[in-house]
């Protein structure tokens, strides 16, 4: 049993407790907070965000409330760990949603200047509302930097889920590139892998297990339509493509654990490679050797990315490249900071990034792995240890 890796009650105590004091500093009356993430941070209330708004407040003193639609009540109830849950009947409804809100906030003393991650609820899905400072008339300031700079270095408990993610999202893998044979379909084999991987973790934790995500219900491995030329492509989608011989292959597996993530990704080729292949695969393993060397305490984020482009600009590879280093993830599955020449936030112990440069040849393929590394007091670990080798991930004919 596992239940120890939860995130306990009073890491959500302090996690609120810093938002607070930081409210002091600012001279903020109060935060409200309506990205489903931040949400989720500071309550343990996790949900699928619709354009019902639901939002967390928290006044200067202290005191928390959560705002939900009727059809959320029992479900914020049983789930978020504060005492006040505020809710309305439905959205668009009458009353608005927001002009309930605004009752909730002056009960709170949550007026004049008020801290926000967006000014009002934004518009998804087919939402439309008044902004914050509309309803309120106070003035509002973006507090969204603090919030993801709080969630970017990761306690115990949170590596500890995101070292568990890895471990199943690495099995998940295993059963991929188990699967992945001349003739077999995307489909077909993405689905027996996830659904193994998944069936095995559940087995292993038992009933304590929680995805706690709204895209996946365990351990998940697939290509994502990155086949064949296609692999060039870093975000394709899925297209139920047919394996052939030649094809280079580019994976995705993961496993949501408490609603936290890992990354692995690997580069395949099937049958024996050629001088191409092997040679923009040992480019790609170079370039993430130097992600790698240049990743440690009080480095910046440019730098990390600046290293490897320098090694791209060194190879004649820039034509190749379509894309940053890293990000960071944990809840989500992108985070900040971003491993990037235009992110210069300083990299601290506990911060959990992906490592994923990649190299892209429209008449080739794609060619990336991502690892996900925590910074450590003196250099980082490798949360994710899949076999990184050209021979290893190979797949024979």
């Amino acid at each position: 049993m596992y239940p120890s890796i939860q995130i306990p009650k009073a890491e959500f105590e302090a996690r609120a407790q810093k938002l607070v004091d930081y409210l002091g500093i600012e001279g903020l009356s109060g935060a409200v907070l309506f990205d489903n993430y931040y949400v989720s941070y500071f309550t343990d209330f996790a949900f699928i965000p619709t354009e019902r708004p639901v939002a967390f407040a928290v006044n200067a003193q202290g005191g928390r409330a959560l705002f939900v639609p009727r059809l959320e009540l029992e479900h914020a109830q049983a789930e978020a760990l504060l005492d006040r849950v505020d809710h309305y009947p439905e959205y668009p409804d009458d009353p608005h949603p927001m002009v309930i809100l605004k009752t909730v906030l002056e009960d709170m003393g949550i007026a004049c200047r008020i801290g926000a991650d967006t000014d009002g609820y934004p518009w998804i899905l087919g939402y439309q509302g008044p902004s914050l400072s509309e309803l309120t008339g106070a003035e509002v300031a973006r507090i969204g930097t603090f919030v993801e700079a709080q969630m970017a270095v990761k306690s115990a408990t949170e590596l500890a889920l995101i070292r568990e993610s890895a471990k199943w999202g690495n099995l998940a893998h295993r059963l991929l590139q188990r699967y992945t044979r001349v003739g077999a379909t995307e489909t077909e084999v993405s689905l027996r892998a996830s659904q193994e991987a998944t069936l095995a973790l559940v087995d292993t934790l038992g009933p304590l297990y929680r995805a706690r995500s709204m895209f996946s219900q365990g351990a998940e491995a697939g290509y994502r339509g990155q086949i064949g030329r296609k692999a060039a492509i870093p975000h394709a989608l899925a297209m139920n493509a047919t394996f052939m011989t030649g094809d280079v292959l580019v994976t995705g597996a993961s496993a949501a654990m408490w609603g936290y993530q890992s990354e692995l990704e690997r580069t395949m080729i099937i049958g024996s490679p050629s001088d191409e292949q092997r040679r923009f695969f040992a480019h790609m393993l170079a370039a993430q050797e130097a992600a790698f060397e240049a990743l440690r305490p009080e480095a910046k984020c440019s730098d990390v990315d600046q290293a490897v482009r320098r090694y791209y600009e060194a190879h004649d590879l820039m034509p190749y490249w379509k894309h940053h280093t890293g990000h960071g993830i944990g809840l989500r599955y992108h985070e900040g900071p971003f491993l990037d020449s235009g992110d210069h936030t300083v990299l601290q112990p506990g911060m959990v990034l992906t490592i994923e440069p990649g190299l892209y040849i429209a008449e080739l393929g794609g060619f990336r792995h991502s690892d996900t590394v925590v910074i450590t007091e003196d250099g980082l670990e490798l949360i994710t240890y899949y076999p990184r080798d050209m021979e290893s991930l190979t797949i024979p004919v």
